[in-house]
Formats: structure tokens, C-alpha cells, sequence
């Protein structure tokens, strides 16, 4: 599946632990020799009934991550698909909690990521306090970035243009910079209008990809609480166009855009 290029093997529960191998998921990830991804999703029964299931999320490079908001769209989009949605909401169980997800009758499909949190402790991120933004050293050179948690950890750099920044060679080195212990997903974040943004992400433990929900809604909460954005955003991506809304600190985000089912077919592990 995909949402906006952001694509993702969701493999059915049961699945063989040999299946959860670092070295094996890098395998299937290969876009050459394997089935190709950004992330796997795994998806397993809910701990409680009245929730459609719970899921995994596995990298390319074959880390467990905590949270992925396309993955989520895409996973609700399959088990609505199942008949698994009733008034045309459900809601699933991630490692960062649990996702309401609505759908619309043009076929977008929404998510309820949680409250964004600007704690540097949330992603971990080392810093003495919390700030709307912080200095980063790079290579010689000072980044003014902003951090945040949507489950995940990101760093949002605001650019003049997302076409001409080197996201090949910053991305990578903010990604495993020492202050982010666990390292961290990176957003270039260029804006249009109050309303529309462009977007590039360096994901943590794949690389640049052509979309990233969690990425999209960090960059519009960072962006937001700095008062430079309206309430309702329209993120462009590589791979197209997702809505964010925000109604600002404490309040829930919520991710809007497309999951289409690429493919189905068996993969023997």
C-alpha cells in the first residue's frame, strides 16, 4: 500500500518470528532483489474488542519504530475495506498509543495522531529546557531547528526553497546527531502561505522518502506554535498533497490523504 508515495508491505498476523530479523526485513525492503518499502507494518488482533487491530512498524533499515501516520491511513483504509469500520470510523492499537481514524465519502482517510509534544525529553533530544526553537551544530556551521513528538521524534528545519536544500547530506547528519540519542526523522520545511506548505523528510532509518504523515503534521506543529500557519494546512510532498490540522498547543493533530492498495501476493520468509 501507499499514501502519496509513502509505501508500506502490511504483512497479515500470524506472521513467523524469523519474519522480524533485522537482517531479513533489510531483505524483503530491497526495492531490487526484495518487495520494497519504506516501512513494514505488521498487524496483529487488538488487545480489546471493541478495536479493529493492533499494529507494528518496522524501517527499511529493520528497526522497530514507535509511530507512522500514513502507515496508520493505510492500515485503516484495508480494514474498512474488511467491513471492520463502523460509522465510518475505527480505531487501532499502536506501540504509541491508540489512532482514532475517520473516513470520508471521496475516499480520504484521516488520523488522529494524539497531541503533539514539544518536550525534548519526549523524543529524546538534549536540551535544558523546551524552546520553540534551538541551535544545532553541524559540520561547522549553526542549524536553527525545532523539535517535537508525534509518537516519533522529529527535527523541522524551516528553508527558503525544499528544492534546493542538500537533504542527502544534512539529512543523514542530523538524523544521527549526538543530541538525539535515539536518532531522528528530519523535515525541510519551506512555506508557501499561511495555509500551504512544502515538504521534504529524511526519515529516520530509511532515508528521504516521497511522503511522511507523522513528518507532515511535526513540521505544521512546529510551524504553528511559532503563529506562522493557519489552523488547516495543505502539506505538498514528493509524492503529492496531504491536509494537516491543528488548532494549536494541547490540542489534537489530525493527518488527511489518500491510501491506495498497490498489490496483494505471498512472499515466503
Amino acid at each position: 500500500m501507499h499514501g502519496v508515495g509513502n509505501d508500506f508491505v502490511l504483512f497479515d498476523a500470524p506472521v513467523p518470528d524469523s519474519l522480524l530479523d533485522p537482517q531479513r526485513l533489510r531483505a524483503l525492503a530491497d526495492r531490487r532483489t526484495g518487495i520494497g518499502f519504506d516501512q513494514a507494518l505488521l498487524l496483529a488482533p487488538p488487545r480489546r474488542p471493541e478495536n479493529a487491530a493492533y499494529y507494528r512498524i518496522f524501517n527499511a533499515d529493520g528497526d522497530e519504530v514507535e509511530q507512522c501516520g500514513n502507515g496508520a491511513r493505510c492500515i485503516a483504509a484495508l480494514l474498512q475495506r474488511r467491513g471492520l469500520a463502523r460509522d465510518a470510523a475505527l480505531t487501532l492499537e499502536s506501540p504509541a498509543g491508540l489512532i482514532h481514524a475517520r473516513f470520508a465519502a471521496d475516499g480520504q482517510v484521516s488520523v488522529d495522531l494524539g497531541v503533539p509534544d514539544f518536550n525534548p525529553r519526549s523524543l529524546p533530544f538534549d536540551a535544558p529546557a523546551e524552546a520553540d526553537s534551538y541551535a544545532l551544530e553541524l559540520g561547522g556551521q549553526t542549524l536553527e531547528i525545532g523539535v517535537v513528538s508525534l509518537g516519533n521524534p522529529h527535527a523541522v528545519l524551516s528553508v527558503p526553497s525544499v528544492e534546493r536544500v542538500p537533504v542527502a547530506q544534512l539529512g543523514p547528519l542530523i538524523e544521527r546527531h549526538a543530541r538525539f540519542p535515539k536518532r531522528v526523522n528530519v523535515g525541510f520545511l519551506e512555506i508557501v502561505a499561511r495555509d500551504e506548505v512544502r515538504l521534504r523528510v529524511y526519515e529516520r532509518g530509511v532515508g528521504e522518502t516521497r511522503s511522511c504523515g507523522t513528518g507532515a503534521c511535526a513540521a505544521v506543529a512546529v510551524a504553528g506554535r511559532r503563529g506562522w500557519l493557519e489552523p488547516q494546512v495543505r502539506v505538498e510532498v514528493r509524492g503529492g498533497a496531504l491536509r494537516v490540522n491543528w488548532a494549536g498547543k494541547g490540542e489534537h493533530i489530525w493527518l488527511t490523504g489518500p491510501a491506495h492498495i498497490s498489490f496483494q501476493g505471498h512472499v515466503e520468509v
